[in-house]
């Protein structure tokens, strides 16, 4: 009887031993992630001007080659390329410059369904700069050139987006901080024409104006956020609202199918989440799409005494919320300028059944984090994307190959933001891209 016993005992023992242990596989692999750097060059550090989340985006790729682009320590545009098998990149200065001291001055770029880059920079209530390559996949650029003549004078936040039938959306605030109205241009890449869709989809009514975000989904609908901002102040940020558009951006409507009247205004806007002024409401965040085509909005605001990442959604037709807890600190929104603040805005994704969050955080030591969960409850898993310090960086990432191949790869510097457009005194530090290689599923 006691050989039993003992026998028994030590196959329990053994069991256990063996769960432990790969409960701990389990763990050591959710929480360390395999990262590939590629350096690219040195680029501008003074402010976050590099980084910032509206750039929208930073790096693209098509057909195995991936382009991304960067002010140096003199100002200078650099465009720089490589194949997705390689490190080693190509670059090229190009002959543009922007104005680095302006951290809204960002530089966006795409690449179009025949291998064209469309690159826009260097615009805060300035005139439309754009340039494109002068063939597929080049590093060399053509002279500036116009889109549509139409509400060019004064552009700020450029940013592309890719339709599924091909063409290309441009999508920028004409007017002031407090004062402005969103602009939507349109590409096709069979004529290599722009047009307008909307010269004021938006509208502030010269009295407030709308920081948005979008996403295209599978089926090829726009889907677009936004909050108003009342004065030039950030803490007048308030209510996050929505419109989709199913015919690539030309009619909008509301989640319930009420068609809007254009422009869109306050007062008739769909409120997705009530937010009030002075909650600490970031504006131009990040949206995704699930493979049911439901919209997700990530942003964050102070519901109760501290500021937390949340995440809106839509399911079923109804508005719902995902929050989060692993802010421990208090801090205060306000103010104009760009804004140095401890946590980046964040980026979402979507993966199989799986919630991304990409963002950076004072009190994860300013590195580039990634905090994942399963969609419905459960708890937000956190994990260092790179021990590297990045100071005031915020997420961009290849939209594009995260679309076609759930690949994660992101652009990452070391930059610094002063409070209210100032400057600090920084060598420039390198542009990477770094690689996820194992992101948890």
């Amino acid at each position: 009887m006691k050989y039993y016993f003992k026998l028994i005992s030590s196959f329990l023992f053994k069991i256990i031993h063996l769960f432990i242990f790969f409960s701990l596989l389990a763990f050591i692999g959710c929480s360390s992630l395999k990262v590939a750097e590629s350096e690219i060059g040195l680029g501008w550090s003074n402010n976050s001007v590099n980084t910032v989340i509206f750039r929208n985006s930073a790096v693209d790729t098509y057909n195995n080659y991936q382009f991304t682009a960067y002010y140096d320590e003199e100002g200078r545009m650099i465009l720089a390329k490589r194949k997705l098998t390689e490190n080693k990149w190509d670059v090229k200065i190009t002959p543009y410059k922007g104005n680095v001291k302006d951290a809204h001055n960002s530089i966006s770029l795409i690449i179009d369904v025949n291998g064209y880059v469309h690159i826009s920079w260097d615009q805060h209530n300035t005139r439309l700069r754009y340039v494109k390559s002068i063939s597929p996949l080049s590093l060399e650029l053509s002279d500036e050139l116009s889109m549509t003549g139409l509400q060019e004078e004064k552009v700020t936040y450029p940013e592309f987006h890719k339709l599924k039938n091909g063409k290309l959306l441009f999508c920028y605030r004409s007017g002031e901080s407090g004062r402005g109205n969103m602009v939507i241009n349109q590409y096709d890449p069979d004529t290599n024409q722009w047009s307008q869709l909307q010269d004021n989809l938006l509208d502030g009514e010269e009295l407030r104006s709308a920081y948005w975000q979008i996403a295209v989904d599978g089926r090829g609908s726009v889907h677009l956020s936004w909050v108003w901002r009342e004065t030039w102040d950030v803490s007048t940020n308030h209510d996050l609202c929505y419109a989709v558009s199913h015919d690539g951006g030309k009619s909008w409507e509301k989640s319930t199918g009420e068609k809007y009247g254009i422009p869109i205004r306050s007062v008739t806007a769909e409120i997705a989440w009530k937010v009030p002024e002075n909650s600490n409401l970031i504006n131009q965040t990040s949206m995704a799409v699930d493979d049911n085509n439901n919209p997700y909005i990530a942003t964050y605001w102070d519901a109760d005494g501290i500021t937390q990442y949340k995440i809106i959604y839509l399911q079923e037709k109804k508005w719902q919320i995902i929050d989060s807890d692993f802010q421990k600190k208090a801090f205060q929104l306000g103010g104009g300028g760009t804004k140095s603040i401890p946590i980046s805005r964040p980026q979402i994704l979507i993966g199989n059944n799986i919630i991304y969050l990409l963002f950076r955080s004072a009190e994860r030591e300013n590195r580039i984090s990634l905090a994942y969960k399963k969609k419905g409850k459960g708890k937000w898993n956190l994990v260092n994307v790179s021990e590297d310090y990045v100071g005031q960086w915020e997420p961009n990432f290849d939209k594009s190959l995260w679309k076609e191949k759930k690949q994660l790869h992101i652009f990452s510097q070391n930059v610094t933001q002063s409070d209210g457009e100032g400057l600090a005194d920084m060598p420039a530090q390198k542009v990477k891209l770094l690689e996820i290689n194992n992101i948890p599923k």
